[in-house]
């Protein structure tokens, strides 16, 4: 037993320290881009590339990596996820020129992705049921801590180091995890074990998800890139149809389609990602331009959000050990939404205290929707589809993200045009940003609907007799 114990304790501590470092070179990346782009004189659309090739690389492998995984060991594909981050994290210290360091960033991409299609499959393969939510819950907070984290290192590290100590700071903790995964992750997990890869789906999936993406992404700078998106869609209904005809696919579509909760927390998932992502970008410009606050100070108004969500998501997943995770999600949510509600009625006199408000209510509804929601959708499926399980809750929360960033590019082209966001547009930028508040809160309310959709009408009928 007391073995049994070690070997949980050593799991948790691996998976928290990688789920720990993957947001962080995320976050610290976004901070060190203007000392980057003057020591390699790159223009604007490099320095965008450096984090887009990021997103791109993690998003195209997350489902195929995690569906592989199923079949061949998720202990393998975590393991080699860990050892080629750290290659990808040495090659980036060493970057001679804004080139090899896009080339390597995407590469980080993939390895990202290996990590996090794995992380959340091992840990449920592991725990029991009756832990799982206070085991996600220290996970979530990991999370939460390399996003929270990684701004304020980074902006340290530039300013008595260099931008390349990001990465240099980043090669001991990946080489010790890399260690301890080695020696003390016991077993291996498959749940697939002798089904077929679905190679042909991957391809179209990718494919699909590429054109999405980059003419989501680049359609502000070039309006052709829309056909690309266009001509995403067009594949991704292509690869749709494709998985409902083949007997063991990338993504069971049939199953996920039939399991209520599965899909229903995946999509609140995706809305909540959409719905909330925003506001961090939309406060940072608020704060320094609409309100006078300096950089340093802006920085430590917004890590209110993410340190208490980093607080909460621990004690989150022990209550969804106790009670239903999707009543929990739920609750989150719905403070989400409040959240986001208030911040739509903000202007140019709003008071701080107002701003702390948001902020707490953004904290503490992520806090308490992230770690019972992944527990819901890794609950509701079985061993053989942990892997994809996994995947998919990370491709959500990515596309999610995106999302949001697409709504909010059009918003303020169409608001502030080629203008950028000084005191003179401030006007207009307030209006983009309550206009965009206002359509997050519509959305942050059908993800409720969902949220509360997935909870059996017997159970619900049962609890209000």
């Amino acid at each position: 037993m007391e073995k049994n114990e070690k070997s949980l304790a050593a799991t948790l501590w691996v998976i928290a320290a990688v789920q720990f470092l993957t947001p962080f070179m995320f976050s610290a990346v976004g901070v060190a881009l203007p000392t980057i782009g003057r020591e390699f004189s790159a223009s604007v659309v490099h320095l965008g590339l450096i984090e887009m090739v990021y997103i791109l690389g993690v998003a195209l492998f997350l489902l195929p990596m995690g569906r592989f995984a199923d079949i061949h060991g998720r202990k393998r594909i975590f393991l080699a996820g860990n050892f080629l981050m750290t290659l990808a994290t040495v090659a980036l210290s060493l970057a001679p020129n804004i080139e090899f360091l896009i080339i390597f960033r995407f590469f980080q991409g993939v390895c990202a992705a290996m990590i996090t299609s794995t992380s959340l499959a091992i840990l449920t393969s592991v725990f029991p049921k009756e832990r799982l939510g206070r085991a996600m819950g220290v996970v979530v907070s990991g999370v939460y801590l390399g996003v929270s984290a990684g701004p304020t290192l980074a902006g340290l590290m530039i300013e008595y180091l260099n931008w390349r100590w990001i990465f240099y700071s980043a090669v001991p903790v990946e080489l010790m995890t890399l260690i301890f995964a080695l020696t003390q992750l016991e077993g291996e997990w498959t749940g697939s074990k002798g089904e077929t890869f679905d190679w042909a789906g991957s391809i179209l999936y990718m494919t699909a998800l590429f054109g999405i993406i980059l003419g989501i992404v680049e359609t502000h700078n070039f309006p052709a890139a829309r056909w690309l998106a266009c001509g995403g869609m067009g594949v991704f209904s292509l690869f749709l149809v494709y998985e409902t005809r083949i007997s063991s696919p990338l993504l069971p579509l049939k199953k996920v389609i039939s399991n209520k909760m599965f899909a229903f927390s995946n999509l609140a998932t995706w809305l909540n990602y959409a719905a909330s992502f925003g506001i961090m970008f939309f406060f940072s410009i608020y704060l320094q331009v609409i309100k006078g606050v300096s950089p340093k100070n802006t920085g430590l108004v917004l890590i209110i959000q993410p340190l208490l969500q980093a607080v909460c998501a621990p004690f989150a997943g022990r209550m969804s050990d106790i009670y239903r995770p999707a009543y929990i999600a739920t609750a989150g949510m719905v403070l989400c939404t409040l959240g986001i509600a208030l911040a739509a009625l903000l202007n140019a006199t709003s008071h701080f205290p107002m701003i702390y408000g948001i902020l707490l209510l953004m904290g503490l509804g992520f806090g308490f929707f992230s770690t019972p929601n992944n527990t819901a959708i890794m609950g509701s499926v079985g061993p053989g589809e942990y892997g994809m399980a996994s995947s998919l809750i990370a491709t959500m929360r990515t596309t999610g993200m995106l999302t949001s960033m697409t709504l909010i590019t059009v918003l303020l082209s169409h608001f502030l045009g080629d203008r950028s966001v000084t005191i003179e547009t401030g006007k207009e930028f307030v209006l983009a940003m309550k206009t965009a508040m206002t359509l997050f809160s519509i959305m942050g309310i059908f993800a409720i609907g969902l949220s509360l959709g997935r909870i059996p009408r017997w159970e619900s009928r049962k609890n209000m007799s």
